[in-house]
């Protein structure tokens, strides 16, 4: 049948029977708080960190993906709004650094406080740029818009004012007036 896995649990995944030990509650040993300094130290790859290192990369994988993906669309349907595309450029660039330094990380097993410590500052980025940095810049770029839509409505607000007069149409003495 093949060679048996000595399980840290005990048992084999799947299996509705334990092999020996005492009973526990959790799948997986628990954490004692004297471990988690040690783990912040301890490199960050798939032999250390089973259970997060493949979610952590593939979400940092498929992230930067969709960051490039959303950015390329998002500048074309704002490309007449500067502030907009400001915005989207941030938040590109934001998201190949975090989520290119979380692969670097994983790829070359650096220090897991390291990889925590790009995820924080990375998420606390997004925010400022997003809630912060640029609401205030959006805000005056939209005060803008409407106070050029409020103008031109104003000066086409007669129906006389998108009519050219007689005079200012005709040439001046001696000029003809061409024809299409």
């Amino acid at each position: 049948m093949g060679s048996m896995v000595d399980w840290p649990w005990g048992g084999r995944p799947g299996c509705e029977y334990r092999t020996g030990g005492p009973p526990r509650s959790a799948i997986l040993p628990p954490v004692k708080l004297t471990d988690i300094p040690a783990s912040l130290l301890t490199k960050f790859n798939s032999v250390e960190f089973r259970d997060i290192f493949y979610p952590i990369s593939f979400a940092a994988f498929f992230l930067l993906i969709a960051a490039i993906v959303l950015y390329n669309v998002r500048t074309r349907q704002l490309h007449r709004h500067p502030p907009l595309v400001a915005l989207q450029e941030w938040l590109l660039w934001t998201a190949i650094t975090v989520f290119g330094l979380i692969l670097v990380c994983a790829i070359f097993s650096f220090w897991f406080l390291i990889v925590i410590g790009t995820i924080v500052v990375g998420c606390a980025t997004f925010i400022w740029i997003r809630f912060v940095r640029f609401p205030p810049l959006i805000e005056g770029y939209n005060n803008q818009l409407r106070r050029a839509r409020f103008y031109s409505q104003q000066r086409y607000k007669t129906a006389e004012a998108t009519v050219r007069s007689r005079r200012s149409v005709a040439a001046g003495p001696g000029k003809k007036r061409r024809r299409r």
